[in-house]
């Protein structure tokens, strides 16, 4: 399961409350890194991006692109494949892109009582796994998906981050 090549990815900050939060870059690549290595899907030599922006920035691509007019803490925006064969002469298959939203990720760090680059970690996970086709639509398919979110965790040394959640309350969804 373990992938020679990881996709190339790459941080755009554009929001300036991500200043306080330095190893952002680094905490999202090893995160992205751990789960390409994990998954069963094609990463090598794709690119992705992760946009680190406001919550108002993300407001806007949420309002834009999903109808709901509020900021969330990650969206995520699969690219379209191409139809065809490849060649190596072509360009890097791009996976699509990532934005998250630093005030939403910071108020549930410490709304949970969780350190910021775990939850920042789990936001990244959550978001590449989007771009590679997992969704959460259906509770079966939300619970592959955060099996899956859990095990890419603790190879990081992040623990659970569902472990709290009350069993019998309703799912409680990221994007």
């Amino acid at each position: 399961m373990a992938h020679t090549a990881l996709p190339m990815t790459e941080v755009l900050v554009v929001a300036d409350g991500w200043q306080s939060e330095p190893d952002a870059e680094a905490v999202i690549q090893r995160a992205i890194a751990a789960a390409a290595e994990m998954v069963d899907a094609d990463t090598g030599e794709a690119e992705l991006a992760v946009m680190l922006t406001d919550d108002s920035g993300i407001r806007t691509l949420n309002s834009n692109w999903r109808g709901i007019d509020k900021p969330t803490n990650v969206l995520s925006f699969p690219a379209l494949q191409p139809t065809g064969g490849s060649s190596p002469d072509d360009a890097p298959r791009m996976l699509g892109d990532i934005a998250i939203a630093y005030e939403t990720t910071r108020k549930e760090a410490d709304d949970e009582q969780k350190p910021f680059d775990h939850h920042l970690s789990h936001l990244a996970i959550h978001g590449f796994l989007h771009l590679i086709g997992y969704d959460h639509e259906k509770d079966d398919d939300a619970e592959v998906m955060e099996a899956l979110e859990t095990e890419i965790l603790s190879q990081l040394g992040i623990p659970d981050p569902y472990a709290d959640r009350d069993p019998h309350a309703g799912r409680e969804r990221m994007n």
